[in-house]
């Protein structure tokens, strides 16, 4: 309920990413064997955590954040445990202890053309888990 509510309140949209969080919200819903949580931390992010359920070593195999440090120009940030993906456009940052202590590979959602790239990289990391 939590996240139907922030999506019906997220009127605010100057960068239209609010789509494109959509997309990857369903993206992820749509995967065989994952659950996703919502976690709420207003002024801070708001966070998809992609989970897939058949395994138990790591509690997420994908963050998409929701940056909301000025909640009139929001932008995404995807992350993911640096060995479950490849980046070979190199269009990702490694991140040093970035997702949850462990190294990480974020991606900036900051164009359309990355959308699709993106969302390739979720369903890499799926795989991979």
């Amino acid at each position: 309920m939590e996240l139907e509510q922030f999506i019906a309140e997220w009127t605010e949209d100057p960068a239209e990413v609010k789509p494109t969080f959509l997309e990857y919200k369903n993206l992820l819903e749509s995967l065989e064997d994952t659950k996703v949580h919502f976690i709420a931390r207003p002024g801070i992010t708001f966070s998809l955590r992609g989970e897939k359920t058949s395994q138990d070593k790591r509690p997420l195999f994908v963050m998409v954040d929701v940056i909301d440090d000025d909640p009139a120009d929001r932008w995404l940030s995807v992350c993911f445990y640096g060995e479950t993906i490849t980046d070979p456009d190199e269009l990702g940052d490694f991140v040093p202890g970035g997702l949850l202590g462990e190294d990480g590979h974020c991606f900036d959602v900051d164009s359309p053309d990355v959308k699709d790239y993106i969302a390739g990289r979720i369903r890499e990391a799926h795989a991979n888990q």
